[in-house]
């Protein structure tokens, strides 16, 4: 492996680990409506655990209620009964095919227990962007080890991880702030 190896795989993977705290604080649910919150719902589906999304159109009836319509007739009560069983608090209630799922007012301390939960994803990914930095610079003091690399091109490398490192972890904090900041918005 080289030195632009080294940063270019260090840089891909604290970009999939932004990418994948960007998608962690999506199902997060402030108090609008998104489709996505109801991603990690799974319903029985001829004896196999699916996604709702797999069995049904989940999309947006306004900006307060989610609307999922089962493909196929059947399966209107066990989405239902999986949404209630589920931990998201969602209460959804059936008119004909359609389920309407409301999203209810966010109290003030449920609000503060979900910037914590955004604090702490933000925190995760942080420690996985650190130790993303800490396999970089082991690789690069291996290549000093070995003589494929001089001292000065090991130290220019681990100055620019650390740099990569700075720049993943503004952005980790940039898209915290924002997450709790949608959620305290009333």
């Amino acid at each position: 492996m080289t030195i632009a190896e080294i940063k270019k795989n260090a840089e891909f993977k604290m970009a999939k680990t932004t990418e994948a705290l960007r998608s962690e604080l999506q199902k997060i649910r402030t108090g609008r409506a998104h489709p996505g919150i109801l991603d990690q719902v799974h319903v029985d589906y001829y004896g196999s655990m699916v996604p709702i999304s797999q069995v049904a159109n989940v999309s947006l009836l306004d900006a307060r209620t989610i609307g999922v319509q089962p493909w196929e007739k059947g399966m209107g009560p066990k989405i239902e009964k999986a949404i209630r069983e589920s931990e998201l608090g969602l209460n959804p209630s059936s008119q004909g095919d359609l389920l309407r799922v409301p999203m209810p007012a966010l109290t003030e301390e449920r609000r503060k227990e979900l910037t914590k939960v955004a604090r702490h994803e933000g925190e995760e990914a942080k420690i996985a962007v650190r130790n993303l930095r800490r396999d970089a610079n082991e690789h690069l003091k291996k290549l000093l080890k070995d003589k494929l690399a001089t001292e000065d091109e090991e130290r220019r490398a681990q100055d620019e991880v650390q740099k990569l490192t700075d720049r993943t972890v503004a952005e980790i904090d940039k898209l915290v702030h924002s997450k709790e900041a949608d959620i305290m918005a009333v």
